[in-house]
């Protein structure tokens, strides 16, 4: 995510402007290697277009507004809620488990809920959803549990 704001902020001044691995690995104290892993994923997934050379680099794939973090996290990790490396619709429970299936579609659905609604746009501009700030002053959200 982090690497990513850095492309939104370069996208906002040019988004044509191609930035260098090495600028972002700076910027955000990321070491190199890891950086280059995440951005080939977020690559393969259109997030992030890249160009090989000395003028090449790093750059948005398209808009931030039309990224959200539902998309990274799905692009660098697959579906937003697995159970045991599964889809939640996709697990059968017996017996007394049975509604168990029921929370974790509904675990999903929330977390959905705010990944989805969240663009790289909204973080670059320090503008957080308003769903998403409901959460934030419920009771106990920042409480460590």
């Amino acid at each position: 995510m982090r690497a990513l704001l850095e492309l939104t902020k370069s996208y906002a001044v040019n988004p044509m402007a191609w930035l260098k691995g090495d600028a972002i690995a700076t910027a955000q104290d990321i070491p190199m290697k890891f950086l280059e892993g995440i951005l080939r994923q977020l690559r393969m997934s259109g997030i992030v277009a890249s160009h090989r050379g000395a003028e090449g680099g790093y750059r948005l794939g398209r808009a931030p507004e039309a990224i959200t973090v539902a998309d990274v996290i799905r692009a660098l990790d697959g579906p937003l809620a697995a159970v045991r490396g599964q889809r939640p619709e996709d697990i059968e429970y017996h017996g007394s488990s049975e509604n168990l299936v029921q929370v974790w579609v509904a675990v999903r659905g929330a977390l959905r809920g705010v990944l989805e609604s969240v663009t790289l746009a909204d973080l670059a501009s320090d503008h957080i959803p308003d769903g998403v700030k409901s959460l934030l002053n419920q009771p106990g959200a920042w409480e460590r549990r």
